[in-house]
């Protein structure tokens, strides 16, 4: 336990401990010696430590990858959902940069405090086989409730005319959030939308901890953060319009739009419903059938 490990270890700080102990040495050799000899160099942190791996994550994986697979040769639609990190709307620095006239960066507020906008919260739907986006921009709660809207809004304008002869529809997601597994609010919202497009809803988690390898992270957000970097977002229409603009050379197309409906936060679902509701509606699969399910209309045998 010494005082230079809690230390911010500069060249400077790392010279004066080394002159402490009787080495007389200046900072700018203590760079040299680092970038040379020793072999260091500055680094920032890198996000690559997952914690405890499921022993099924692999097959898991393969399993979506059959479900994928199997789905997009029959036609059928498949999509990956999930929220996107919620951002605040004012006159904030927005990460990244774009270019501006020389010596005239956009200027925006110094603090970051929450203002009367509040923040954008985007959910996505990214279409694996038509490679396109829809996003809703709400401003509310990333409740289960808004999750589900966002699809139901997705099927009803886009994906309806898309594929007239879908006889169910595959969603892949994360094992948390909005939209996670252990989530009863997502199933009951799911089995409603099922009732409404009449047709089955098959459900397949990506295993805890992997949410970064979802499809929609790279496919569509990623995409999203680059077209929008350095651009403040000053109204939810600003971020709206932004996100709708984002295209690939590879085809990308994107539909945003604000949804300014209010999701309650808090709804829980009693265990006598949530059971009338798996007995009425879902049908688990053999494979780990907490992460994969599916939904059946009411009326139709499962």
């Amino acid at each position: 336990m010494t005082r230079l490990r809690w230390t911010t270890k500069s060249t400077r700080n790392l010279a004066d401990e080394l002159a402490a102990r009787g080495h007389q040495v200046s900072h700018t050799s203590v760079a040299r010696l680092l970038a040379g000899p020793l072999e260091y160099s500055l680094q920032a942190n890198a996000k690559t430590v997952e914690g405890a791996q499921d022993p099924d994550r692999d097959a898991q994986f393969r399993y979506i990858n059959d479900q994928v697979t199997t789905a997009l040769t029959a036609g059928e639609p498949v999509v990956s959902v999930d929220a996107k990190k919620k951002e605040k709307v004012g006159e904030y620095a927005n990460a990244g940069r774009t270019w501006r006239p020389v010596g005239d960066p956009r200027r925006v507020d110094v603090h970051d405090f929450p203002g009367e906008q509040g923040k954008a919260i985007p959910y996505g739907v990214y279409d694996l086989g038509a490679d396109t986006g829809w996003v809703s921009v709400g401003n509310d709660g990333d409740t289960a409730s808004f999750a589900v809207e966002t699809i139901r809004r997705w099927w009803t304008t886009t994906a309806r005319p898309t594929y007239p002869n879908a006889t169910r529809l595959l969603i892949t997601a994360d094992a948390g959030g909005s939209n996670g597994y252990r989530l009863r609010l997502w199933k009951r919202e799911l089995a409603a939308l099922a009732d409404q497009i009449g047709i089955p809803i098959t459900v397949c988690h990506m295993p805890p901890g992997t949410s970064k390898w979802n499809r929609i992270e790279h496919r569509l957000f990623s995409h999203i953060t680059m077209n929008w970097a350095g651009q403040p977002l000053t109204s939810h229409e600003v971020a709206v319009n932004l996100i709708a603009a984002t295209t690939t050379r590879t085809g990308l197309s994107v539909h945003a739009e604000r949804d300014t409906a209010t999701y309650p936060t808090g709804i829980k679902i009693p265990d006598r419903e949530m059971k009338a509701l798996i007995a009425q509606y879902l049908t688990p699969h053999q494979w780990h059938p907490e992460w994969n399910y599916t939904i059946t209309p009411a009326d139709t045998p499962h």
